[in-house]
């Protein structure tokens, strides 16, 4: 792998990611240019290697500190063309961590790129080809929440829907922090921030337990 691409990557430096998972996201990335040439799996706007590697890679891999290691699975809530639920596959399968992804992705044409992205890459994933909103009872160790729904609809998705989980991740952007103040006012959240590694204006934040205020 040329220097130019592993610079890229540097901004992982400090996460446990290893040179073997460079060449998994490279060969993801080969994927999605490829399969973006029939339909979206990105915007267009964003489809080159670099601005993959900076806006959705580094974005997605980030969150792998929050991701609770030691549960049985982790979800992906509208996983889209599998970021982040694919690139924290790809993490876990190099860190040698035996933990299922569950991409929820009501898509046909994603469900099938995320079912032909696993199979390639030899990743640990189960891919639901459902409307999340229409299952109950949900159980599992972290969910994970990137470009889905604004964030009042998903905390009472999680809310309404999970029966047991550990923690939830959100990427929150330019306006996230009115966003979040706001939801506050509903919900009793107990959470740590984190800036973002992609774009000094957005941030990530980890909750652990989410209850209605009276």
């Amino acid at each position: 792998m040329d220097h130019e691409i592993l610079n890229s990557y540097s901004r992982l430096n400090d996460l446990n990611v290893s040179r073997e998972t460079f060449s998994d996201f490279e060969n993801y990335i080969s994927m999605i240019l490829e399969k973006n040439k029939k339909i979206n799996i990105i915007s267009q706007n964003t489809a080159s290697k670099k601005t993959i590697i900076d806006r959705h890679i580094i974005d997605s891999a980030q969150i792998i500190d929050f991701v609770d290691l030691n549960s049985n699975t982790t979800t992906d809530l509208g996983s889209g063309g599998g970021l982040p639920g694919i690139i924290v596959a790809i993490i876990l399968k190099n860190m040698k961590n035996n933990m299922n992804v569950h991409l929820y992705e009501k898509s046909y044409h994603k469900s099938h790129f995320l079912k032909e992205v696993s199979k390639k890459l030899n990743l640990k994933t189960k891919i639901f080809q459902k409307n999340i909103f229409e299952i109950k009872n949900l159980e599992t160790g972290t969910i994970m929440s990137r470009a889905f729904k604004p964030m009042p609809v998903v905390l009472d998705l999680v809310y309404e829907n999970f029966s047991k989980y550990k923690n939830l991740i959100f990427f929150m952007g330019k306006s996230g922090k009115k966003v979040f103040e706001n939801s506050k006012k509903k919900w009793k959240l107990e959470y740590t921030e984190k800036k973002s590694l992609t774009n000094k204006d957005s941030f990530l934040i980890n909750i652990k337990t989410i209850k209605k205020r009276n």
